[in-house]
């Protein structure tokens, strides 16, 4: 899971603010982007992508998902992969949180917040953090996503105890004001010079039953969560997790177990392409990043079994080169191989992104309930 490497806007793009969106196509228009790998297994076929290579013999199958929920943001985009789509957004708070829910959250814990804004969560440290330190008070914000995020100093609040924080909004957090997650940020540092700490959690809503990590899980498979998997399911179905601070070790730690012998899924998220690069604008960051997972694409491919099928493919977009620094409602791209998988197959565009869930729980011959398999279009 590349999160937010979207592929070119939905035709419902403008609904959401997004209309012109391109994450990717932006991205290769920056400057000439150096994805040999990638372009080898097809991502210049999916389409046209300035100074990327459509390969006259890709090694994957191609296509691109359109999302069918009502949402671009991170819990739909992996909800949907697992067969669950939904017909209703998460709700967002563009204006800041209303009174009854800052109300609520301030006299469920016994003092006052700060904040209550909608903005990035760097610079929301570096303003309200020495307020924070001084007072005690812990800082509340949000973004376009449907979340509820509690940041405070670790000298101030102890990680712990911000965790509790969480866990209370979670809980008042529901009916018509049910985010989607609730993330604390925990942070270090001297005014002017915070950061944020890897401690970060989400406390997500628990998915809705017989998704597909559950059917793997109930069917005796192993379903491995790597990066922040485990917490975006609510833990439901997944058998190990791993957390990473980022890209570099969330494929460390891939390669690691794809040379494991187990029956399942291996389910990695790479964060830092949405978390540190998308969110803040930083095309130039992005593009490194990108580049930096090609180059571990050929090692990825040399751990695979020879019945292993790896799918690369993400949650949403986030437009770097637009002013917004707001996920996208974008098309993601799909790139299936293996040793045994038929390269060059165009898969074509697909209606939802429950397309890959359908197509790993046939491999296992099991159902979802939304959904259209493609592996008999690329097993030989």
């Amino acid at each position: 899971m590349l999160e937010s490497v979207g592929i070119g806007e939905m035709p419902d793009a403008a609904a959401f603010g997004d209309a012109g969106s391109d994450t990717l196509g932006h991205l290769c228009a920056h400057r000439p982007l150096h994805i040999p790998n990638l372009e080898d297994l097809g991502i210049g076929c999916i389409r046209p992508l300035p100074h990327i290579r459509a390969a006259s013999f890709p090694t994957a199958a191609f296509g691109k998902m359109a999302l069918a929920s009502k949402g671009k943001d991170t819990t739909t985009g992996h909800w949907e992969l697992a067969g669950i789509v939904l017909e209703k957004a998460f709700p967002t708070y563009p204006d800041g949180f209303p009174d009854e829910v800052i109300g609520a959250f301030e006299a469920a814990i016994g003092r006052r917040t700060l904040g209550n804004c909608t903005a990035s969560g760097t610079e929301t440290i570096q303003r309200l953090g020495a307020e924070h330190v001084r007072t005690g008070y812990p800082i509340v914000y949000t973004s376009a996503d449907s979340v509820f995020q509690i940041a405070a100093h670790e000298d101030v609040i102890p990680v712990s105890d911000l965790y509790d924080l969480c866990r209370t909004a979670r809980k008042l957090l529901s009916g018509p004001h049910e985010v989607g997650r609730i993330i604390a940020r925990p942070f270090v540092g001297q005014a002017g010079q915070f950061q944020r700490t890897p401690r970060r959690q989400d406390f997500a809503i628990p998915p809705p039953p017989d998704m597909l990590l559950e059917q793997l899980k109930a069917a005796g498979l192993e379903c491995i969560g790597v990066g922040k998997i485990a917490s975006i399911y609510c833990d439901r179905g997944v058998t190990r997790s791993y957390k990473t601070s980022g890209n570099a070790e969330g494929i460390a730690k891939t390669l690691e177990l794809a040379q494991e012998e187990f029956q399942g899924l291996l389910f990695t998220n790479l964060v830092d392409f949405d978390m540190l690069y998308g969110h803040r604008n930083d095309v130039e960051g992005y593009a490194q990043a990108l580049e930096a997972f090609d180059a571990c694409v050929p090692e990825l491919c040399r751990r695979l079994r020879a019945d292993d099928l790896c799918i690369l493919t993400a949650d949403h977009g986030c437009d770097r080169a637009t002013p917004s620094t707001d996920h996208s409602r974008e098309y993601v791209p799909l790139l299936a191989f293996g040793p045994a998988i038929k390269g060059g197959i165009d898969l074509g565009s697909r209606d939802s992104l429950s397309d890959v869930g359908q197509t790993i729980a046939d491999n296992f011959g099991l159902r979802l309930g939304r959904g259209n398999s493609f592996l008999r279009r690329i097993l030989p």
